[in-house]
């Protein structure tokens, strides 16, 4: 009889150690943002192979993830970053890089396959998305790595990510997330009149161009 009491409580304890682990995980501000990037990167991945009604389904899900994400990290993450002393301006790169995305993610979601240069949105959206994960986590000079060097709270930041992400994705599955809003692209003096249209739209282009530049070139 006693052999198998033992047993009992050895197979007890791991069991304990993995809810206690996985549960530090889910705190973890970096360890969720970085999940929702892998997530995104095979959603693209997926969008790639698909045509049709299956990519449109596919590239929603994408830009819905993406707007979801965008939206923690600036309502949440940003924030404690720049109260946290991160650098400025990588924090003010970070918010123009989500700003060209959204312009990209916008057209997509009025759009369908058949619309013209869905399918080069869809890249150069793909192409985007991955220079600035690519920033995000660079291992030592990234914003997570400075985040954390800098010692920001990021267990109780992920805690409130959590929460923030399960209202986000009830909007998300009801189809009432927000329209994604630039907050620094676009957003110069009024009465710039088309010159400032054109001068972003050119900041745009050569943002994703580079973007393209940084990837292609890894």
């Amino acid at each position: 009889m006693k052999s198998p009491t033992r047993s009992k409580k050895t197979a007890a304890k791991p069991k304990s150690r993995s809810k206690s682990s996985s549960r530090s995980k889910r705190q973890d501000a970096v360890a969720l943002l970085k999940a929702d990037h892998r997530k995104v990167e095979g959603l693209f991945k997926k969008a790639e192979k698909a045509s049709g009604s299956a990519k449109e389904k596919l590239v929603e899900q994408v830009c819905n993830e993406l707007i979801i994400h965008t939206m923690l990290e600036e309502e949440i993450f940003y924030p404690a970053c720049r109260a946290g002393d991160v650098e400025e301006d990588m924090m003010d790169e970070a918010q123009v890089e989500h700003d060209g995305a959204k312009v990209l993610i916008n057209d997509l979601m009025k759009a369908d396959a058949d619309s013209e240069m869905y399918d080069a949105k869809v890249t150069v959206l793909s192409e985007y998305i991955k220079h600035h994960v690519k920033e995000e986590e660079k291992p030592r000079s990234g914003v997570f790595a400075e985040a954390k060097r800098n010692g920001v709270d990021l267990e109780g930041i992920g805690e409130q990510l959590m929460v923030r992400k399960q209202e986000l994705m009830g909007q998300a599955e009801s189809g009432s997330l927000p329209e994604p809003e630039p907050k620094a692209v676009g957003t110069g003096a009024a009465g710039a009149g088309r010159k400032s249209d054109r001068s972003n739209g050119g900041g745009l282009r050569h943002m994703a161009l580079a973007a393209r530049r940084a990837v292609l070139g890894e």
